[in-house]
């Protein structure tokens, strides 16, 4: 799976632009980059580290994503002017880029192709919205637990061996959070026959010793038991 940033479809000249508009801030694990229903004049763009976008729902936490670096946030109420459609907290230590969002809609004005950058981002978000909720009609659990896993291998997998290593304090019950279901489910379907052994999560960090088991979790490659 292959996830472009932001930060990488904005020519330079646009990074140049945005560094020399906002200020680089490092904001603490556990810190809030904004709050759900709130109304912040700010966008981010993820220089280092991990957040977690979440939404309350009848006292339950949702993950809707985990976004690194590169990655924009805060970008949708810069284009409406609404409030905050979610929670954004630090996972980890978080190195960012600020700047008040009518600053950043000025300095994306400044060239119609800059525009693209985040129209890049919004389009590769609905893609995945999409794909989580192919995944629910009919219902497919380790399908979506799959695409869950591969966004974290995409965005966060540093080469460990023969596999990746995400380094993101992400639980099994994150997970579940995230892919729409308890965490029994996700350990059930961890400790199945394709990807026991070659996905372990475990306290901050998750080891994949098989991207092709995560794929065919995901149903995004033919499903070879040789592989």
């Amino acid at each position: 799976m292959d996830i472009g940033t932001f930060w990488a479809a904005l020519p330079g000249p646009g990074r140049k632009a945005l560094e020399d508009a906002g200020t680089s801030v490092l904001i603490k694990q556990g810190a809030f980059l904004m709050r759900e229903h709130n109304r912040s004049p700010q966008v981010y763009v993820l220089r280092s580290g991990a957040v977690e976008v979440w939404v309350d729902h009848a006292g339950e936490r949702v993950i809707l994503d985990v976004l690194g670096p590169g990655d924009l946030v805060g970008e949708i109420e810069a284009v409406d002017g609404g409030t905050r459609e979610a929670s954004v907290e630090a996972l980890t230590p978080v190195q960012a880029l600020v700047l008040p969002a009518d600053r950043f809609r000025t300095v994306l004005n400044g060239d119609p192709d800059w525009v693209w950058a985040v129209a890049g981002v919004l389009a590769e978000r609905l893609r995945d919205a999409n794909t989580l909720r192919v995944a629910h009609f009919p219902d497919d659990a380790a399908r979506r637990l799959g695409t869950r896993l591969l966004r974290l291998a995409a965005r966060f997998g540093e080469p460990a061996g023969d596999g990746l290593a995400v380094r993101v304090p992400v639980s099994q019950q994150d997970l579940g959070r995230w892919a729409g279901m308890g965490r029994r489910k996700v350990a059930q379907i961890l400790a199945g026959e394709r990807v026991r052994d070659r996905v372990v999560v475990a306290r901050n960090m998750i080891t994949v010793r098989s991207v092709d088991a995560l794929h065919r979790l995901a149903g995004t490659e033919p499903d070879d038991p040789d592989r």
